[in-house]
């Protein structure tokens, strides 16, 4: 028997290599890229458009982890503002021909405007819906998010909506 646990010790580390590999396949990467449309939420209300990103790396066929990254761009009370967040967190989904997705983000936002520049704790809860086109090319018809953040000690209370491609590999 002390003799055959070596070999079965060896055996065993000859095929991590081969299970890695195997896992390494089954793993997808995806990267969207479009418009988004935020309602920022502070007395008064502003609607700001801008551009959001992100990339999610799958760890099986359901949940993976994304990096998003937006800016949105309008006026508030006559001042023109920006607000960028960056999140990251995990996402679920369904992948099929039509793919619904949530997911729970966090990470920081900062408004810039008019020479003052604030960063906050930020947070996005959201869904959406993807709907294949080609292989690996995607529409993301709809993405809504819940994303508060607490700029100058005020709580805003955004609704951020997102549209653009998708691409899978």
């Amino acid at each position: 028997m002390t003799r055959r646990l070596p070999l079965l010790l060896l055996g065993l580390i000859a095929l991590i290599p081969a299970t890695a590999h195997a896992q390494i396949l089954d793993n997808k990467l995806e990267v969207f890229g479009g418009y988004s449309y935020m309602v920022f939420h502070n007395a008064p209300s502003a609607s700001l458009n801008g551009w959001e990103f992100s990339g999610e790396y799958n760890w099986n066929k359901w949940l993976g982890g994304v990096g998003d990254v937006g800016a949105d761009y309008g006026k508030w009370g006559g001042v023109g503002i920006t607000v960028h967040t960056y999140l990251f967190g995990p996402q679920i989904s369904y992948p099929w021909r039509i793919t619904p997705f949530a997911h729970v983000l966090f990470g920081v936002g900062q408004r810039s405007g008019s020479g003052l520049n604030n960063t906050s704790f930020a947070y996005a809860i959201g869904a959406g819906i993807d709907y294949r086109l080609a292989p690996s090319f995607y529409w993301r018809v709809i993405q809504g998010d819940y994303l508060p953040t607490h700029f100058f000690g005020v709580k805003q209370s955004n609704m951020r909506f997102s549209t653009g491609i998708v691409f899978r590999f």
